[in-house]
């Protein structure tokens, strides 16, 4: 096991035609001075759309699902960049789009999208997989969207901070699932609803209260909800669009994090191609909306914070480029401070 992060980052892109992608595969760089001084290390191809990455720094393995297709892989990172193939297996499902560890480490959970279905995958002492033990469909009646909305679409898994339950919020259904893990099986603890065609996408929690902020692809909105950890259960309290008032043009949301100290929300529009930045009334329940800007390419599809805490990475699928923006401690504003060119990007994890 590292005993201290890698100082590497690994950026998936999306690959087919279908996606119309012009990527190659998963990326790999040397972490530096900011966006700008990361150095490229090589490329791992064969792939298929690796359209989540998540990393395990326990074991040093990095973990990516195939978008459009139904397995899972695994390889272990060595200090250099090296990326060595643990295998795939099977997700019994198809599109898997969003993965996450369990606390433990004995299991990836995956959420199939296509199928609407949430697979629980073994995971071997060495970090590779087993294939998935467990399926569950996700049950409800579809949403009104016509074509986005034709059966279930599970698009994210999230572990709560009690790590005990997990959050599956589902486009399709309009719903969000609380599942919990009960022995080699997933069982659901409970459901929350969303407005018909909200289309729920991505969530994430406040560090501190409990709350989790649930961003709607289709609606392009933000729900605030409570969270009781104890009994697993969300409760919608406030609403807010992710759009500027000005702004009349086609758009989805996309991507939603949350700052270290809980005071800042960020979310992404793809079409208006911008970040809407929130400031965090947590007393309230509720976000306030303060200003948008630029994301620096088109289709802000995927953002996560920089190791730091203190930078936010944007990855614009259709502008082909990694964008940097510092955050400002007191206003949450965006200042640009880095970019590079990369084909397709979707995803970016770090060891």
């Amino acid at each position: 096991m590292p005993d201290a992060p890698l100082g590497l980052a690994f950026v998936g892109c999306f690959t087919t035609e279908r996606r119309r992608a012009r990527g190659q595969g998963i990326d790999v760089y040397r972490t530096g001075d900011g966006l700008d001084g990361w150095a490229y290390l090589g490329r791992v191809e064969g792939l298929t759309n690796p359209s989540f990455l998540v990393a395990d720094p326990r074991r040093a393995v990095l973990y990516t699902v195939q978008g459009d297709g139904a397995d899972a892989s695994a390889f272990a990172a060595a200090p250099d960049g090296t990326l060595r193939p643990l295998g795939s297996a099977a997700t019994d499902g198809t599109n898997s789009v969003h993965q996450a560890l369990d606390p433990t480490g004995r299991f990836l959970i995956v959420a199939n999208y296509a199928s609407g279905s949430v697979a629980l995958l073994p995971v071997r002492d060495d970090g590779g997989l087993e294939p998935a033990c467990h399926v569950l469909p996700l049950p409800g009646d579809p949403g009104p969207h016509r074509t986005e909305q034709a059966c279930a679409h599970p698009h994210h898994v999230v572990l709560a901070p009690d790590g005990r339950h997990v959050l599956v919020p589902d486009k399709g259904l309009d719903r969000v699932f609380v599942l919990a893990i009960d022995g080699e099986r997933l069982a659901i603890v409970s459901e929350t609803a969303m407005r018909p065609g909200a289309g729920p996408r991505h969530i994430a929690f406040h560090p501190r209260a409990p709350l989790a902020f649930l961003i709607n692809e289709l609606e392009s909105s933000i729900a605030t909800c409570r969270w009781d950890a104890e009994a697993g259960t969300l409760t919608p309290l406030h609403l807010t669009p992710t759009l500027p008032p000005d702004f009349f043009g086609a758009s989805t949301a996309a991507a939603i994090v949350v700052t270290p100290d809980g005071r800042f929300v960020y979310a992404s529009n793809r079409g208006q191609d911008g970040i809407a930045r929130f400031r965090v009334d947590a007393e309230a329940g509720r976000l306030d909306p303060a200003v948008w800007t630029p994301s620096g390419g088109r289709d802000p599809r995927f953002m996560t914070l920089a190791p730091d805490g203190r930078h936010l990475l944007v990855a614009n699928e259709q502008g082909d480029s990694l964008v940097e923006f510092a955050i400002d401690a007191v206003s949450g504003d965006l200042t640009k401070t880095g970019t590079r060119p990369s084909l397709s990007p979707c995803t970016i994890a770090f060891l």
